[in-house]
């Protein structure tokens, strides 16, 4: 009676809550969920979500209902939600309440295990993932930035007048292949547990400052872009299939990059701590290290630091010229 009576419980308000999502959704259609990113698909996943859900969980109330009242199995037990179910089965006749109660029981059985497969290629995989992307979340503060290893430590001998670049250089280390992250491949563990982690909720998207002022940054499409493109990379890897894309260009361009600010208002308002920020800066550092693609403000930047020791563009002779006006 204790685990019919919370299944009921738990049952209907799973009913209520999808109803109200899907409201929200598709009648009150609130801005995030129709953002450019959310292109059909995205939208039919989650309503095709919401509606599985309802009809498993109707379907359980009514086989609850449709056997209380034909009494075929001689069982009685706990109905405090499919009690008022009952209203729409009364003056049936056993037989037909007996098919319904079987048809409905099949169809919830059936309905689970279909859905259980449909989780695996659907944004609800992160009912699973959502729970160690939590775990393993930067619990550093917002804004603090880990740096490069091999970078410490050449601009450590580059600072240090008495070090011996080759001597002092550890034998056993080796300069990494790149900087930064072009694809997936470069990508680390967590950054990918992230991206299939994801709700598509677009609290990340909404709370970004570049994305309210109309620049082409979505952190949500970040995310998203990073697991359609594991997908493909992993469906092709699977064929032997050589596509000669990357995740920067093909689906995330410069522009999207450099529109970020780095505040982490997108970090801070996602519900369960991923961080698509940390892809955007991975990004920016191939763009800068590998490619020397960084915008011309930057390039200025680099060029006065290399030459002045400084941001500025004014020699470190003439730094404290001011204190004589």
């Amino acid at each position: 009676n204790f685990l019919i009576g919370s299944f009921e419980i738990l049952a209907l308000l799973v009913i209520v809550a999808c109803s109200i999502f899907l409201v929200r959704r598709n009648v009150v259609k609130i801005k995030r969920f129709w953002s450019k990113e959310m292109t059909p698909w995205p939208r039919t996943d989650a309503n095709l979500i919401l509606i599985f859900e309802i009809l498993l969980m109707g379907a359980f109330l009514s086989m609850n209902a449709t056997d209380s009242l034909s009494a075929h199995y001689h069982v009685t037990f706990s109905n405090p939600v499919s009690h008022y179910f009952k209203v729409f089965f009364n003056g049936m006749e056993t037989e037909t309440l007996v098919f319904i109660e079987r048809f409905c029981w099949w169809f919830h059985i059936i309905g689970v295990l279909i859905f259980m497969n449909y989780v695996l290629i659907s944004k609800h995989l992160h009912i699973f993932f959502a729970f160690p992307s939590t775990f393993y979340a930067n619990l550093n503060p917002l804004g603090q930035f880990n740096n490069l290893e091999s970078v410490t430590k050449e601009v450590k001998l580059m600072m240090d007048q008495n070090a011996d670049p080759f001597g002092d250089a550890p034998e056993s280390s080796e300069p990494p292949q790149s900087f930064g992250a072009k694809d997936v491949t470069d990508l680390n563990w967590v950054q990918l547990l992230n991206s299939y982690s994801c709700t598509e909720c677009g609290r990340c998207t909404s709370n970004c400052p570049a994305n309210q002022t109309g620049k082409l940054l979505s952190p949500r499409k970040i995310l998203m872009d990073t697991r359609d493109r594991i997908t493909e990379f992993s469906n092709n890897k699977r064929k032997n299939i050589e596509d000669n894309k990357s995740l920067l260009g093909d689906y995330i361009t410069s522009e999207e990059l450099w529109a970020c600010t780095s505040c982490n208002a997108c970090t801070d308002a996602c519900p369960i701590e991923l961080d698509p920020l940390s892809i955007i800066v991975d990004m920016r550092r191939y763009l800068v290290m590998e490619q020397s693609a960084a915008p011309t403000e930057l390039n200025m930047m680099f060029t006065n630091v290399e030459n002045n020791g400084a941001p500025w563009q004014f020699p470190a002779a003439d730094r404290l010229n001011w204190k004589d006006e």
